[in-house]
Formats: structure tokens, sequence, C-alpha cells
């Protein structure tokens, strides 16, 4: 199976509703995204790239909405990062709801999430209704893709659909900020 390249979001979607993987552009570097919800599709995520079960994934959302279905609460802090920096390149590591499977979060109890800018992704996250978790697409420990192009490279054997964005502006993984016991934000 090699991957099909294409900019229809809504079959992104429908194959995403059923349970498989699709790479998707973001700002930063292309995704490989799963339905947050599905166990077994955020398996799939860990089985293509190879990655280790202990290595946490990254869950996209849309808006606030989607936001309150991964996150418990949000500190005030919380509040003002996402009003300055989302959509953008900014995760921030927040207590998870018990709908998201400890798979997701690698037993943590605290989930990570961000709002991407890119215009595709943002759209589809619209069209699917759900969060998306969504690593990088690469296999486990390479330099992660910035092209459609470099998804297929890597991974086009192993997933159906590459959802092409363009290439990335930014070309780097967002910046990670956790709460500090002090109160302050840390960097991860």
């Amino acid at each position: 199976m090699n991957a099909e390249i294409g900019g229809d979001v809504h079959r992104a979607a429908d194959m995403l509703r059923s349970g498989e993987v699709v790479a998707i552009p973001t700002e930063t570097v292309y995704g490989l995204a799963a339905n947050a919800f599905d166990p077994v599709a955020v398996l799939r995520v860990f089985k293509v790239k190879d990655r280790p079960a202990f290595d946490p994934l990254i869950v996209h959302v849309g808006d606030r909405e989607q936001l309150a279905k991964v996150v418990k609460m949000w500190p005030d802090q919380a509040e003002a990062l996402m009003d300055k920096f989302w959509p953008g390149p900014l995760t921030l590591v927040l207590p998870k709801r018990p709908e998201v499977s400890d798979l997701v979060t690698s037993g943590s109890d605290t989930v990570a999430v961000r709002m991407p800018a890119h215009p595709t992704t943002r759209e589809l996250l619209k069209v699917t209704g759900f969060p998306l978790a969504a690593p990088s697409a690469n296999p486990f420990g390479y330099v992660s893709p910035t092209t459609a192009e470099h998804v297929a490279d890597q991974l086009g054997e192993r997933i159906p659909y590459i959802l092409d964005g363009g290439p990335c502006g930014i070309g780097v993984e967002s910046t990670i900020l956790a709460p500090l016991a002090d109160g302050g934000w840390g960097l991860l």
C-alpha cells in the first residue's frame, strides 16, 4: 500500500472516523493523527511510528469546546497563554479528563494539548468534531517531516492517506509548557 496524497479534508475525516490514521499538516511539522477517543486508532499511531508506549502523544483541538472534552480544567495562566498563542505552536500540559485513554498519555494524569494554526487541520478538526492525537508523522527517532512527500517517503507504506497542506512554515515541533509546583510554567 502506498499512501494517497491529497487535499480532501472530508476524505481524511471519514478515514479518521473509521479508525484509520492519517498524516496531517500543521504549522510546525506533519503529524500522524488518530481520533483521540479511539484507543484502537491511537494504538495504530504507536505501531505505525514504532513509538514506545512510554512516550505520550499531543492532542490537537480545534476550539475550547474540544479542549473541555480532553482537559478537566485549566488555570488562569493557561487561559492567558491560550489567548496569546493559540492557535499556534504552543502545547500545554494540563489535567486530563477520564475519557482520554491512558494510552494517549502513557498513564499520566495530564495530557499535552495544542490548537494548531494550519488552516487545513483547523478545518479537519471542525469537520471531524473530535480532537486528534497527533505526534509527528515519522518513524520514532527520525527527523520530523515538513512536507507531504517527506511523510510519504517515511511512512507511505504504513498509512492510507496524507492530507497535503503544503510545506510547514515553522519546521520544528511546538514549544511544550507544563505547570510547576510554584505556580509558574516550565519548558519540557
